[in-house]
């Protein structure tokens, strides 16, 4: 699985979502557009990807990375359309993801996440990974509009279709598939850097994101372009490689679970080893399979 050095500073963002905004430069940041089709982009920046419809009937935008980053990704918009942004898609509850919810509702649009997301922001959240405390966000933060299996939104001329992944990177993960231009934004459900983060104390399972990865490739097809969570853009054969590592350690880490093996003997023969892992400490990753798998 190829990857760059850009892909794996995205990555580390991670890791500091949750902790106080002074610990991160953020003046220093740059938001990088990247056309798709004439009105769907992806803005690049800090945190995750962000997927952009733009049209006559206003500007959608898929997640909106941390606050501090609001107004770069205003002018980002700005210099692409005149219009506001009318909603935001969360396609999960992480702050890296999410931390301009507050500034972009604040002017205006409406949040949109499924409703397990909006569960999980409206209280203090212990993120065990980062060891780190995540407080409730603000009312004008929350999602105003949830959805329990799918939502579609029929704007700028596209069929925007909304849909849950359960159980996969959290338990409120949203796939969207943007049907007339042929364009996917997947989350965290599919990244590009290496091993994933399967927040499995949020409802994370490896078999929720295999399940999330066979859905995105029975709606897409060769010619699909797919914005993942993190990474550069990507099509269904960087999905395929995907499936198939995610596949590959289920079933050695289920293969040894059968042997009787404990989880301290899988994670020293490490079912991971041949793949890149620029995130995940690779005990932690085998133990949060093993432990989603044990549920």
């Amino acid at each position: 699985m190829k990857t760059t050095i850009s892909t794996f500073c995205i990555a580390i963002i991670f890791i500091v979502f949750a902790t106080k905004v002074i610990a991160q430069n953020f003046d220093t940041v740059q938001i990088k557009t990247n056309k798709i089709t004439d009105k769907i982009y992806e803005l690049e920046g800090d945190g995750g990807n962000i997927g952009v419809l733009l049209g006559n009937d206003g500007i959608v935008i898929i997640d909106d990375q941390f606050a501090p980053l609001s107004e770069k990704i205003r002018a980002a918009l700005k210099a692409l359309s005149d219009k506001p942004v009318r909603f935001v898609i969360n396609t999960h509850f992480h702050g890296d993801h999410t931390g301009g919810n507050e500034n972009f509702a604040g002017r205006g649009a409406i949040i949109v996440a499924q409703e397990n997301s909006r569960l999980r922001m409206t209280g203090d959240e212990f993120m065990t990974t980062i060891n780190n405390q995540k407080q409730a966000a603000p009312y004008d933060a929350l999602p105003k509009v949830t959805f329990s299996e799918s939502v579609t939104l029929h704007l700028n001329g596209e069929t925007a279709q909304v849909f849950h992944v359960q159980n996969a990177h959290t338990d409120g993960d949203a796939i969207i598939y943007f049907k007339e231009s042929n364009v996917f934004h997947a989350g965290d459900v599919f990244v590009r850097y290496g091993l994933p983060y399967i927040d499995q104390p949020h409802g994370g399972t490896m078999e929720g994101m295999i399940r999330g990865v066979d859905e995105l490739l029975k709606l897409s097809n060769d010619s699909s372009v797919i914005i993942p969570g993190h990474g550069k853009l990507a099509g269904k054969k960087d999905v395929v490689e995907y499936k198939n590592m995610l596949v590959t350690i289920r079933d050695r880490i289920a293969k040894a679970i059968k042997e009787g093996k404990t989880v301290d003997e899988i994670m020293k023969a490490d079912p991971t080893k041949e793949f890149i892992s620029l995130y995940l400490n690779r005990k932690e990753f085998v133990k949060s399979v093993y432990d989603s798998m044990n549920k």
